[in-house]
C-alpha cells in the first residue's frame, strides 16, 4: 500500500485521564474490543511492524496511547469486553475513557473494529451506540478478515446489513486483513477525508 502515515511516531501513552495531551490537532480514535487489532491495523496504515505494540494474549493494552501521523494523532484506547481485569482495573479504565471523551476534543473520525468472523458483541453496540450519541463519526473495520474460508466469508458478509442495523445507513463495512493488507487503504482514504474536512 502507497498510502501510508510513514513517519509516524509514538508520543505518549496515558493511564489516567489527567495525564492526556491538551487536543491541538485532529485525533482519529481507534476502539474495540481487547485483542481484535487496532495495534496491527495501526501498524499497518504507518508501514511499520512494531510502532504499535502489539499481543496474541487479550488486555495488553492498558493506556491510550497516541501516535503523531503528520497533522493528526492516531489514538489507541485500551481494549474492552477482557473480563480477567481486576476491579481497580476496571475502575481506572472507565476514568481514563470518560475522561478522554469528555474534554471536548477534537475526533473527526472514530475507527471502531470488530471481529468479521462473528457477530458484533453487546460491548461493540454499546460502543457504536455511544459514538453516536456523542454525534462522533465513525467506519466500522471488520477484523481478521483472512481468516474466513471464502464460503464463510459470504455467509458472514450476508449477515453484515442485520447485524449492523442500528448503525446508521450511511455507514462504512471496511474488511481488513494484516496478511494481504485488503482494506487498509480504504481506511487510509477515510481518515484523510475525515482530517482535511
Amino acid at each position: 500500500m502507497d498510502k501510508i502515515f510513514n513517519k509516524a511516531e509514538f508520543v505518549r501513552a496515558c493511564g489516567t485521564s489527567k495525564q492526556l495531551p491538551a487536543s491541538t490537532v485532529p485525533e482519529i480514535v481507534f476502539s474495540g474490543r481487547s485483542n481484535v487489532g487496532k495495534s496491527t491495523l495501526i501498524n499497518a496504515l504507518c508501514g511499520r511492524r512494531t510502532l504499535a505494540r502489539t499481543s496474541s494474549s487479550p488486555g495488553k493494552t492498558a493506556t491510550i496511547n497516541f501516535y503523531s501521523a503528520g497533522d493528526a494523532y492516531l489514538v489507541d484506547l485500551p481494549g474492552y469486553g477482557y473480563a480477567k481485569r481486576s476491579q481497580s482495573e476496571l475502575l481506572r479504565w472507565s476514568e481514563l475513557m470518560e475522561g478522554y471523551f469528555s474534554q471536548g476534543r477534537n475526533i473527526p473520525l472514530a475507527v471502531q473494529l470488530c471481529d468479521m468472523r462473528h457477530a458484533p458483541t453487546k460491548n461493540d453496540l454499546d460502543m457504536i451506540n455511544f459514538l453516536e450519541d456523542r454525534a462522533i463519526p465513525y467506519i466500522i473495520v471488520l477484523t481478521k478478515a483472512d481468516k474466513l474460508k471464502k464460503t464463510e466469508r459470504l455467509a458472514r458478509e450476508e449477515k453484515l446489513p442485520e447485524e449492523y442495523a442500528s448503525a446508521r445507513s450511511r455507514l462504512a463495512l471496511i474488511p481488513f486483513s494484516s496478511v494481504t493488507s485488503e482494506g487498509a487503504e480504504n481506511v487510509f482514504d477515510a481518515i484523510s477525508s475525515a482530517v482535511r474536512e
